[in-house]
Formats: C-alpha cells, structure tokens, sequence
C-alpha cells in the first residue's frame, strides 16, 4: 500500500469515475486502474463496485476511505511542516443533530482559534449521517442525544461501528415553540396540550426509525405530524402555523432570535446530551476544547 493509492482512492471516490479521476490525477485510466486493482488484491476487498454509470464505494470501500483520508490528511501536515514548509492548515470537522447550542459552541470555537491555522466544516444533518460521519472519519466528533427509548440500540450501532458515546448532561423535555403560540405563557403543558398544534421533526432519510428520531416521546400517535429537513424550516413554521418541537429547553437567543419559547412538558422522560468520537481514538486539543464548551452548556438546562 502507497500514499499514492490512498490519494487515487480519495479521488475516485470524489469523481465517481476512474476516468475522471484520472484526469484530475493526470494519470491514465489504464495507470489508475492497475494501481487501484493491486490495492484492492492487496487489501483482499472491492473498494468500489463497477458499472456503465461510474463506480462507488462498497462497505468495506467506505471504511477504508476514512482512514485513508485521516493519513494522507496528517501527511500533507507533516509535508506542510517540515518539508515543503507551507505552513499548511489544519482541519478541524464536526457533526451534530439540529442543537443551535452546538452551532453557537461552534462559533466560539472557531472565534478563538481563528482562520489562520485552521479550516473548520460543521454538518448539521439526520442522525444516521452523525454516526456514520464519525464512523468513517469525516467528523472528529458528532454531537447527539440517547433516552431510554433509543439508547440500547443506538449503543449496539455506535459498539458494531467502533464508537463510543460520552454523556456531558442530562435534560428534561420542552416544547419549542413561537412565542405567538396561545400556549407559549404557560409554565407547564402536558403532550395532550399539544395536540392541537402541528408537531414539527426532522426528517431522517431512509433511517425514519422511532430509533433514529432526533425528537424524544417518537412514539406518540401525534395528530399532526410535518417534517421537515431543516431548523430555518421548522423555526418559520413555528411561526406561521404555530407548530412546535420537542427539546431539550436550551435556548440561544444570538442564533435564534427572541421570538421563540420553550415551555416544559409534564412528563419523567429525560434526554442525555454528548457526544460520539472513535473508540480508542485520541481526541485533538481542538476536539478537546469544543468538548469543553459544549459542557458548559449545562449551566443553561432548565429545571
């Protein structure tokens, strides 16, 4: 195995062609596919599958691409260093469910590090991509939350996926909602209060599992239901047909604006905020401070 096998990889994967990618490699596709047949003999695995189409990864093909991605990616900072000297930056990635407390940590993070040295990517998606973002190594960290509904499942994906799950709080449950709702002034509603009102949740793909819902109490036969698949969308359908979602009550007003509300739901159900890194994996100092102001957070939980 070459470092150049690991870059033909990568760029095939980009491409999803081995004659385009041959190109961008300035190579010929003959070159590139006798280089990516030896790799592929050698790792005794496809790394994609063929067709009239193009190619794409296999299983084992994804995996690999993250690993492969995550050295020659600490390779051009070793030759950026002390070989070529060009100062190169370093690349800081995370992946969360729909929490705005997560993009405003995010925010902080990236005030205090700067641009100089770093270039920062933040994927705010279903919750399926978190896992497998962190997983194949897109994603340093991917921010979630477990209950006692999800969390035996989702504890047996992040074991068979070679995660771990780390808590960082606890919090009760809470409708968020527009502070125009008739039931934005109440202290306290119970789920019945809000059958009335549309239920706004994110849509999760092909992975639409109760499991997978980024919105606790899943279960309940909701009268009305919409998803949608961003938090823009659900917070201007909160205004518009006075619809809400279920939280865990943290509020940021600099993201978010204070026009919206989140009002506590009678129930014991409780959800666990933290965060999913690779087993094993050493955290970055950069990873480790974002893990830091994540935490800080928990000052916010209300009661």
């Amino acid at each position: 195995m070459t470092l150049n096998q690991l870059k033909y990889v990568i760029a095939i994967s980009k491409e999803n062609s081995l004659n385009e990618a041959a190109k961008k490699l300035f190579i010929s596709q003959p070159s590139l596919t006798a280089a990516l047949h030896a790799l592929e003999q050698e790792l005794g695995f496809d790394i994609f599958l063929r067709s009239k189409s193009g190619v794409s990864l296999t299983v084992k093909g994804a995996e690999f691409l993250g690993y492969a991605r995550s050295v020659v990616e600490q390779y051009d900072l070793l030759d950026a260093k002390y070989i070529s000297k060009t100062n190169g930056k370093r690349s800081f990635h995370v992946s969360m469910q729909h929490y705005t407390f997560a993009v405003n940590a995010f925010v902080e993070l990236m005030n205090q590090y700067g641009f100089d040295e770093y270039e920062f990517e933040i994927h705010e998606t279903k919750t399926h991509e978190v896992i497998d973002n962190v997983k194949y190594q897109k994603s340093e960290i991917g921010v979630l939350y477990l209950n006692d509904f999800n969390k035996t499942v989702l504890q047996k994906v992040f074991h068979e996926d070679g995660l771990e799950f780390t808590p960082l709080f606890e919090c009760s449950i809470y409708a968020y909602m527009s502070k125009k709702n008739p039931l934005a002034s109440r202290t306290e509603i119970t789920i019945e209060d809000l059958d009335e009102y549309p239920c706004l949740v994110f849509a999760q793909g092909d992975y639409n599992s109760f499991y997978f819902a980024e919105e606790v109490l899943s279960t309940y036969g909701y009268k009305r239901l919409i998803r949608a698949n961003d938090r823009a969308t659900l917070l201007n359908l909160m205004v518009g047909i006075n619809g809400y979602t279920l939280c865990s009550g943290i509020i940021c007003e600099e993201l978010n604006g204070s026009d919206y509300c989140a009002v506590k739901l009678k129930t014991d159900e409780k959800m666990t905020i933290g965060y999913i890194a690779r087993k094993a994996a050493v955290i970055s100092e950069i990873g480790q401070k974002y893990i830091e102001i994540l935490a800080r957070y928990k000052a916010m939980v209300l009661e």
